[in-house]
């Protein structure tokens, strides 16, 4: 059941979810992560899927796509984000039902192919339950194959001609986020996100507020501020984040402009392992790694809830 909180978050005309971001980018919510929906609502209409969530949620995302666009629809094309596991739980299972192209950014690819694993999360760091939990999450490697393809360098798809693709890394080496010039609407994915991700508090009641990337999987700071600067300097109109409620207007500009300007006291941690010195990837995947923080108080706290989350959270996709 969605919270009292999310559903009183304000929306613009055309939107019905506080998740949409415009009339025809539509949003939804898989547990904690957000999928998006780019296209004309309508019978037959083309669109492209954002994303694709948490394991577990084929089935919402098919019934989301067909509320959309009529009954049997799939999409003409899968783009990523990037390759974490709570925004590509579900893709095995889609591509079983939804024979697509996938694009990721080319320095997703070693995670996405089979070829590393991502740099490991910093649970010490962030200060929240989700933080915690973060060392039980799946950090690859994934192997999806030729399946996946890479952007163009100019970052435009076939299939989104009026969208590109924007390298914003920090989050990820290969994170990209999306953005409409003739409109300025922006998917930001985790570059920035609109709840205080670290915080399992947070989390649940979706209360608006800017953060940077989620804290524990953020392997280089000083390219997700830069990330966060750059699409400031876009000006969006309306925005979807990977975590959070969509935002738009005056909320949006004054929010993310903070945000961009502020960003080392309202988004980097004091202490961390990567904090002072960034994980080293390329095309091949890690290259080098700085010392490990010690987390063991993280994995005291609250273990219980952590296996049983991580049980539901993680279980094989009940809809393959």
């Amino acid at each position: 059941m969605e919270s009292q909180t999310e559903f009183d978050a304000p929306v613009d005309a055309g939107t019905k979810s506080p998740y949409d971001v415009t009339h025809d980018v539509a949003g939804l919510k898989t547990l904690f992560v957000n999928v998006f929906f780019i296209g004309e609502p309508g019978e037959g209409n083309p669109w492209v899927l954002v994303d694709a969530g948490l394991p577990g949620y084929t089935g919402q995302i098919k019934k989301k796509a067909e509320q959309l666009f009529g009954a049997g629809t799939k999409p003409n094309a899968i783009v990523l984000t990037h390759g974490h596991s709570d925004h590509t739980g579900s893709l095995k299972s889609l591509l079983k039902e939804w024979d697509v192209p996938v694009y990721a950014h080319t320095l997703e690819l070693p995670y996405l192919q089979g070829k590393s694993s991502y740099p490991p999360p910093d649970p010490a760091i962030g200060g929240g339950a989700m933080s915690y939990m973060s060392w039980v999450f799946p950090i690859g490697p994934m192997d999806f194959g030729d399946k996946i393809k890479p952007f163009p360098e100019n970052g435009v798809i076939p299939e989104l001609p009026d969208w590109r693709a924007i390298h914003t890394p920090g989050h990820a080496p290969g994170h990209v986020s999306f953005f409409r010039d003739k409109d300025r609407t922006l998917i930001a994915g985790d570059a920035f996100v609109t709840t205080n991700q670290n915080s399992g508090i947070a989390v649940a009641t979706q209360r608006e507020e800017f953060h940077g990337p989620p804290a524990y999987f953020t392997y280089d700071w000083e390219a997700a501020q830069n990330s966060v600067k750059k699409l400031n300097n876009l000006n969006p109109s309306a925005a979807g984040t990977g975590h959070g409620v969509s935002v738009r207007g005056l909320d949006l500009e004054l929010g993310l402009n903070k945000l961009a300007h502020n960003f080392d006291e309202m988004s980097i941690p004091s202490k961390g392992r990567y904090v002072k010195q960034p994980a080293v990837t390329d095309e091949h995947g890690i290259v080098d790694m700085p010392t490990p923080v010690s987390f063991h108080v993280a994995r005291v706290i609250g273990i219980s809830a952590v296996v049983g989350l991580a049980l539901y959270l993680f279980w094989p996709d009940n809809d393959e």
